[in-house]
């Protein structure tokens, strides 16, 4: 066809029209053919390279890098004195004034944990002896509702994957060796971190990190909230904790950029990609503290990371989000507020509703009726689906809706979304 994507719409494999409800999995916030966009072309018609390494990358790359220290500290535009200030800290864990530029969530989570684990062991024999050599570091990472591993994740790489309890036996091996141990604290759990840090924050052990997402879209979209996140990280300032904050899934929805900004937060480490570059480049950035800047040159490096046009495509996404910030939140809340209502009304059917604005998600009291539900609206052209893969998961169905889906567009998918429960409600699965 010679039409396939359009803003809010995109042609499926059947030749029918769909809206995309998930935002392409998470990466579109502005669409299909988003005009700005076309600043790439002509970026690339005037001649800016786009093929770039570490020692070549360019203005471009540069002032995106300054843009995103700039937002990530709240600093107002054309303040060069604050911005100034702020990258001179040397030494404070808990501000954000480098930028490590990559490709994926998975390389920049698994940077991060590089840089964590730095505190510990050398990553080249001729580097000075780590702060605490000697003690065994203990990750503190998100965990389900019964303690296991599996609700978190932070990408592919095979060390974040034992993070979520993949590879059990080398990770049994790691810990037995005494080289690391992974303790999972259940969701919005202040006892949990109590625990955490009387049993593994003195001795021979020390906690090494904590890691997390805000909005946990692999476990139903469970929002941590405030109180439990800013707690945690609290403990994590009192003891010297590095704190790592995956917002590869939040990022770009937040009216600030990011969604730690909103809960108050200031952690050590912010891993972000997916809706910045609007799904134009794979493009990820690890976002950290020069206390944490010890990585040589080749630590965590991608042939591809400083990519000019994918950098551009960056400023682009956060010049119209922060343009439209005050409508998007609106939207968002009107989106969040009307699903709440909705399942208000469907008790028997509806379990409850997590996430947050445009990532709001529906919890089905049965799996089948989660699926019943993603199923009705998939055939209404809402590309949508239920999370039915993680046994321990209350059965959800995940929304993240582009931030370009206007009133119109939300008032849509709502309507679609009763209409679906009313269906499902006269087949005998449940009563309004």
């Amino acid at each position: 066809a010679p039409l396939s994507a359009l803003g809010c719409y995109r042609i499926g494999e059947d030749g029918r029209l769909y809206l995309t409800t998930k935002s392409e999995h998470y990466h579109t916030p502005l669409g299909h053919a988003f005009p700005g966009y076309a600043l790439l072309e002509r970026a690339r018609a005037l001649g800016i390279p786009n093929a770039t390494h570490n020692n070549t990358r360019g203005f471009i790359t540069r002032r995106l890098e300054e843009e995103l220290i700039r937002t990530a500290n709240g600093l107002p535009r054309g303040d060069a004195a604050a911005l100034g200030g702020v990258l001179s800290r040397e030494d404070d864990l808990y501000t954000l004034n480098r930028v490590l530029n990559l490709e994926t969530g998975s390389l920049a989570a698994e940077a991060a944990l590089k840089l964590l684990l730095s505190r510990f062991y050398r990553m080249q024999p001729d580097m000075p002896e780590p702060k605490y050599h000697g003690r065994k570091p203990v990750l503190l990472v998100m965990g389900n509702d019964d303690g296991g591993l599996q609700a978190n994740y932070h990408g592919t790489t095979m060390l974040t994957q034992m993070m979520r309890g993949m590879w059990p036996e080398a990770q049994a091996a790691l810990a037995a060796a005494k080289m690391w141990k992974v303790v999972p604290i259940r969701p919005n759990r202040l006892d949990d971190l109590d625990r955490a840090f009387a049993a593994y924050d003195s001795g021979e052990c020390k906690i090494a990190g904590f890691f997390h997402e805000i909005i946990m879209m692999n476990y139903g979209g469970r929002r941590l909230t405030p109180e439990f996140l800013q707690y945690a990280h609290a403990l994590c300032q009192k003891n010297d904790v590095p704190t790592v904050v995956d917002e590869i899934q939040s990022c770009m929805w937040a009216p600030q950029l990011y969604l730690f900004r909103e809960y108050g937060l200031k952690p050590s480490c912010v891993a972000i990609g997916k809706g910045f570059p609007g799904g134009e480049y794979p493009a990820s950035r690890l976002l950290f503290s020069a206390a944490l800047d010890v990585m040589p040159q080749f630590g965590a490096l991608v042939t591809n990371g400083q990519e000019e046009l994918a950098s551009l495509a960056y400023l682009v996404t956060m010049e119209w989000a922060q343009a439209n910030a005050a409508v998007t939140a609106a939207l968002g809340q009107r989106f969040e507020r009307e699903v709440r209502a909705l399942a208000a009304d469907f008790p028997r059917l509806v379990a409850g509703v997590d996430g947050w604005r445009h990532m709001t998600t529906i919890r089905f009291a049965a799996l089948e009726q989660a699926v019943a539900f993603a199923a009705t609206l998939t055939q209404r052209g809402l590309d949508i689906s239920a999370q039915t893969y993680k046994a321990d998961c209350p059965p959800a169905v995940l929304t993240k809706l582009p931030l370009i889906a206007g009133r119109a567009a939300i008032d849509f998918v709502t309507g679609a979304m009763r209409q679906a429960l009313r269906e499902i409600a006269a087949q005998g699965q449940g009563t309004p």
